[in-house]
């Protein structure tokens, strides 16, 4: 090999160096860090997971993800019961549980895509309408099954829908309220605080976020 030769690859070499190590600063560090400032400076909630915390600052979750308020599963239980001490969420039926994650039990994210007249569905459907009625009757109301709202019975399409009806929501405050000992206003009170409109007045549905009516929740009953 000659000496142009040697000379010829080595200044190659260097400039295919040169060209790894800027692109590296500027696609591995300088675009990160200047997209991840940005996104803290203009939208630090959402770039963080959208955390909702309680009255002490402490993490309770993210208001995009539905969570479920159940008792520990008891011997011989199939599935847990809920806590009726708080406002529960959609029914999250989903596609299934996960079968790689053998530490935590998790709902795969997705809808039955069961049809209006499948039998299980409908089964499902009378079931929760029965046990709606039941769970959120209390000895000074009884909850009518015509006031019963769609998403009371049925899972939304991701299985995690983290918002309720303020229908739901408004069936449940006598049960919640006695069951924390509270003001049946004082609930009603609460989810009307944590209703929140169509986006500019006319686009979606009035919603209450379960966990954050919760967290508030929580915090009324420790006052």
């Amino acid at each position: 090999m000659t000496d142009n030769t040697v000379s010829s690859t080595a200044r190659v070499l260097g400039a295919g160096l040169r060209a790894l190590l800027v692109l590296t600063l500027v696609c591995g560090v300088l675009y990160p860090l200047a997209v991840t400032g940005a996104a803290q400076a203009l939208f630090s909630d959402r770039a963080n997971g959208s955390e909702i915390k309680d009255a002490n600052g402490r993490v309770v979750g993210s208001s995009l993800i539905g969570q479920r308020y159940d008792l520990p599963l008891k011997e011989g239980e199939e599935s847990p019961a809920p806590d009726l001490k708080w406002f529960q969420p959609r029914p999250s039926n989903g596609l299934g549980t996960n079968s790689v994650n053998t530490q935590y039990s998790l709902l795969v994210s997705g809808a039955t895509n069961r049809s209006g007249d499948n039998e299980e569905l409908v089964r499902w459907v009378k079931d929760a309408k029965a046990a709606v009625v039941k769970d959120n009757s209390t000895a000074t109301y009884q909850v009518n099954p015509t006031d019963i709202p769609p998403d009371a019975v049925t899972s939304s399409a991701s299985g995690l829908d983290p918002h309720i009806s303020p229908a739901y929501a408004g069936l449940q405050v006598h049960r919640v309220a006695e069951k924390n000992g509270l003001d049946v206003k004082k609930v009603e009170d609460l989810v009307k605080d944590h209703t929140t409109g169509r986006l500019l007045g006319f686009m979606g549905e009035p919603r209450v976020n379960v966990l954050e009516l919760n967290t508030a929740l929580r915090d009324l009953s420790r006052e």
